[in-house]
């Protein structure tokens, strides 16, 4: 058992030797011991330098030895639900010597990525897509002749959500030769939650090997097997073996437990879902206020004034800043588990029985829930608050958790309100004014640590669609800005004697404020943390050309491709939404 992270790389011999899965071939169980036993060492060293998702990855250390040595990839397709696990898989398909980079500019991506490696079948980085994913490859290998397998191994949290069960549901209809494997650690990021939760613990769980029969599986025409020892090779290679040469759909139940062989982690699975990168002796350790723990405390302070607000989550408690509200209203609290569609309709539901629900979610996570967005909330004019986190660039998680799509999603549904706070307060006035607003509000704000405040308070005017002037120039020309990007605006700004507007709110769109700028302004520009197609900026061009207004307009946003993994600071940088790109960009558009 390990009990700390190491500080240099420890001494890997057996793993040193293993150049990709071919090697694997012809370990007996002791080398594969040994190989998952310097493989964790190794894992332990290259996350704590570079941060990233630890527990599960942890946990599949020997599920994945196990499955490199039985299966000919990359002929055969793997797939790693959402790829928080993958890790050990990056080390054993060659990417060994690039771990120490991995997640940062230029370095490896933090998720199974197609583009990266040929052993990467299938780009993750979202949960519950792996079935239907691997049970297309298998259909394909079966019409085009192929003897090429199909593997998607997905976690019990992942196995929540609906469209992990439409797969099964097409799986068994299909008769496809594809093996779906459960690595069930009873965890997701939270304690798992739900029916099929309970089901797995109480019926599952307790069942002997020799026993196979289950109905759940069983009824969905997949041949089940387990559960067994995700870490006893003994146990797990003749199951493997059995189950990826019968033909049919199968199920492996495989038990694991996320941070196995390291004491912390297996003590706080939570805390060991994904670590920060150690720190180094004279690195600052300081703690600054986040959005999230910022939307945490305003939230718990309406549940103790307001009985009516309810707190929805799928599967993002701690990420979303829910956990003290959580603990405090917990007969108020839902974490649905990873369901965003229901979380949305559940949110619309309960603001028909009259309570204040508020969804709090990931924007990447929001896109998975559109249809119930607008159908069952903004068509029904309902009165949902949802807090939308993680908007615009995220940083190391890359594009597959980029937030910047959202306002152009949004702002096409009547009736929606979006808000674009761009400090701390701001969001907390915006939340406050979303909260006693009647109808769908949406309010945007990024990852990490904000603002307090921006050279402006608010003495109770603010209203509804209604921007703040924060300076006047004399340049003739005003930056717009959009969300949290206010402080690299109002540096321009003062660099170069322009106006500068802290419009808060993308719907409405402050129309009054815009015609009042363009008769002593001849040039516009907008700023946001979001696409540039569909977002804020077009909302003001679609304004400008409705009302006819002469004046010029140049938008700043996410460019039209995707901003690679990297620190938040990189990523504004690599779209040119930096302080200095800005004064540069800005400086030349002026002259």
């Amino acid at each position: 058992m390990i009990s700390d992270f190491p500080r240099n790389r420890p001494n890997t011999p057996a793993l040193d030797k293993i150049a990709g899965p071919a090697d694997l071939k012809n370990c007996s169980i002791n080398k594969l011991t040994q190989l998952a036993d310097e493989l964790r060492q190794f894992l332990l060293f290259t996350v704590g330098q570079t941060g990233g998702h630890l527990g599960a990855s942890l946990g599949v250390v020997e599920l994945t030895l196990a499955l490199h040595h039985l299966l000919d990839t990359p002929t055969d397709h793997l797939i790693w639900d959402v790829g928080h696990q993958a890790y050990p898989h990056k080390i054993l398909t060659g990417r060994r010597e690039q771990m120490l980079a991995m997640r940062m500019a230029h370095g490896l991506t933090p998720f199974p990525t197609m583009s990266e490696s040929e052993f990467d079948s299938f780009g993750t980085g979202h949960s519950s897509t792996s079935i239907s994913a691997a049970l297309g490859m298998a259909l394909a290998n079966k019409m085009q002749g192929q003897q090429r397998k199909s593997v998607a191994v997905i976690g019990d949290g992942a196995l929540t959500a609906g469209m992990a069960f439409e797969a099964l549901n097409h799986a068994a209809h299909t008769g496809a030769n594809l093996l779906v494997i459960l690595n069930d650690n009873d965890m997701s990021i939270s304690p798992n939650q739900g029916g099929l939760a309970t089901y797995l613990a109480t019926q599952l769980r307790e069942r002997v090997p020799t026993n196979p029969v289950m109905p759940l599986f069983e009824a969905l025409n997949f041949n089940y097997t387990g559960p067994i020892d995700g870490h006893d090779f003994e146990q797990l290679l003749p199951a493997l073996n059995r189950a990826l040469n019968s033909s049919g759909p199968q199920f492996l139940h495989v038990r694991t437990q996320k941070g196995k062989g390291f004491a912390p982690a297996e003590e706080d699975p939570v805390g060991y879902h994904a670590i920060t990168k150690l720190e180094h002796p004279g690195e600052s350790g300081a703690q600054k206020v986040k959005y999230s723990d910022n939307f945490g405390q305003w939230l718990t302070e309406k549940g103790r004034n307001d009985n009516r607000v309810v707190a929805i989550t799928p599967a993002m408690r701690e990420g979303s800043g829910l956990v003290s509200f959580a603990n405090e209203f917990p007969d108020r609290y839902f974490d649905v588990a990873i369901a965003e569609q229901h979380a949305a309709t559940l949110a619309a539901g309960f603001a028909v029985g009259e309570m204040k629900p508020v969804l709090a979610i990931y924007s990447t996570f929001l896109q998975r829930a559109y249809d119930q967005v607008v159908h069952d909330i903004v068509l029904q004019n309902l009165d949902c608050l949802v807090a939308i986190d993680r908007a615009g660039l995220v940083g190391e998680d890359g594009p597959t958790h980029s937030g910047i799509f959202d306002i152009a999603f949004l702002r096409t549904l009547p009736g929606a309100v979006v808000m674009t706070p761009s400090t701390l307060s701001e969001q907390r006035a915006l939340l406050e004014l979303g909260y006693q607003h009647v109808g769908p509000v949406f309010i945007r704000y990024p990852r990490g640590s904000g603002v307090p405040e921006s050279g402006h308070t608010y003495t109770g005017n603010l209203a509804l669609g209604k921007g703040a002037l924060l300076r006047e120039g004399s340049s003739g020309a005003a930056i717009l800005n959009f969300g949290p990007l206010l402080e690299s605006a109002k540096a321009v700004a003062d660099a170069l004697d322009l106006t500068l507007v802290d419009m808060r709110f993308v719907k409405p769109l402050d129309t009054e404020l815009l015609t009042e700028l363009t008769t002593r302004h001849n040039q516009l520009f907008t700023l946001e943390d979001h696409s540039l197609q569909g977002g804020a900026g077009s909302a003001v061009a679609e304004w400008i050309s409705e009302s006819g207004v002469d004046v010029k307009l140049s938008s700043f946003g996410v460019p039209d491709h995707w901003i690679a993994h990297g620190t938040r600071d990189e990523q504004l940088q690599a779209a040119g939404l930096d302080q200095d790109s800005l004064l540069n960009r800005i400086t030349k558009l002026l002259s």
